[in-house]
């Protein structure tokens, strides 16, 4: 499941990536085989987490299973 992250809240993408011009034609963000194609990797020195991704719009996005 991917969500978007803020500094304190989780929210999903269809609240948000509908608006997105990166956006897929079905308004979710362009995940592909694990990569976020809408946005760059995040560097994160914390294996445990899962990887992050910033979009376009500035939004961390992580996909948390």
């Amino acid at each position: 499941m991917l969500v978007l992250m803020t500094e304190n809240q989780l929210i999903s993408p269809q609240a948000v990536c509908c608006n997105c011009l990166m956006a897929d034609r079905h308004g979710q963000p362009r995940w592909q085989q694990g990569k976020l194609r809408c946005g760059h990797p995040v560097a994160s020195s914390d294996q445990a987490h899962p990887a992050q991704f910033e979009c376009q719009m500035g939004f961390r996005v992580a996909d948390i299973g």
